[in-house]
């Protein structure tokens, strides 16, 4: 891979230490949308957590990941790269929302991050709960045509309704997505589902409508490298996103989170498994559902961040490649 001259570097730990300083995502610099002509990958915050059903703190995500982000250095030794000299990255800063309204705040992200594609920005966004993934894809696709997409969760979000007739929570975003043809179902896969349903007709629609769904269980019996080959069969070679919730690990690793489930992933097969996406043509991402207020000690923000930067990587490769640009 070739590696390119930029001024959007993060800032040097060896020369300001990592706990000073205004945090950023990553210690990039911060960049207003006007100023931004020249990034590849903008890292976005989305601070909301309108769609959830139960234990709320989303919204505080974005900054407490910021925070922790700090912890991220600048080579990753895995994948043999340092994504800032393979791309131009900054912190764009969170999206406008409304803290008491779904559908207007759906409008403003889907608004904002039009805006960063529209400048030929890769989103990569940190929220919020996962219902912030459904404006992101409408923005994304309104470039790209219909996605396909790797799904990291312990939950489908292919519901249809809750409390009657709310269609827009962190349940539905992928059955929203789907009936607005905005993700195909037939090239999205997604793993680590697990935990109890409602009832058994729960996840039906989304399998009905041809989506890989790889169950902790399956998972297990695969291991990680057919789950690998797996992903790389479903998307193929199309444009596609990738979104981590991060209650796709097991709540020992990752306990701040709405909805947690017992038995989950754990961080070094996540992180495996987010490697082996550098191949693929891949136009954004997101990792959602990180709540703060469940785990003060900040270790699901910086299992989160971590994602976040494996997946920074993959996208400056593909940036590097000229993949989907």
């Amino acid at each position: 891979m070739t590696e390119q001259s930029n001024r959007f570097m993060p800032i040097d730990s060896n020369g300001t230490p990592r706990f000073s300083g205004i945090a950023t995502f990553m210690r990039l610099p911060h960049v207003s949308l006007e100023e931004a002509r020249d990034v590849d990958i903008g890292l976005l915050g989305v601070p909301w957590d309108g769609g959830t059903t139960n234990r709320a703190g989303a919204r505080h995500g974005p900054r407490q990941m910021r925070d922790q982000s700090s912890l991220m250095r600048q080579f990753h030794p895995g994948l043999g790269i340092s994504p800032y000299r393979l791309a131009n990255c900054a912190d764009l800063g969170d999206t406008p929302v409304n803290p008491v309204a779904i559908e207007d705040t759906l409008s403003r992200v889907e608004n904002f991050v039009r805006q960063v594609v529209e400048q030929r920005i890769i989103p990569l966004t940190a929220g919020g709960d996962h219902l912030i993934s459904l404006p992101v894809l409408r923005a994304l696709a309104e470039r790209h045509g219909p996605l396909g997409m790797v799904h990291f969760d312990a939950h489908t979000d292919t519901f249809d309704r809750y409390f009657g007739d709310c269609k827009y929570t962190h349940g539905t975003p992928f059955r929203r997505a789907i009936e607005e043809g905005v993700l195909d179902p037939k090239r999205t896969i997604q793993i680590g589902i697990r935990g109890g349903l409602y009832s058994e007709q729960d996840d039906a629609w989304g399998r009905e409508q041809g989506i890989r769904v790889i169950r902790i269980e399956e998972y297990d019996d695969l291991g990680v490298k057919a789950v690998v080959d797996e992903i790389h069969r479903v998307v193929g070679s199309q444009k596609t996103y990738v979104s981590f919730d991060v209650d796709c690990l097991d709540p020992a690793y990752a306990p701040g989170t709405g909805t947690p489930e017992i038995g989950g992933l754990n961080p070094l097969d996540a992180q495996r498994m987010l490697r082996s996406l550098i191949d693929l043509n891949l136009v954004g991402g997101d990792v959602v559902e990180v709540s703060p207020p469940f785990d003060p000690g900040g270790n699901t923000a910086l299992v989160a961040a971590t994602m976040m930067w494996e997946i920074l990587c993959v996208l400056a490769a593909n940036v590097n490649k000229k993949v989907g640009l």
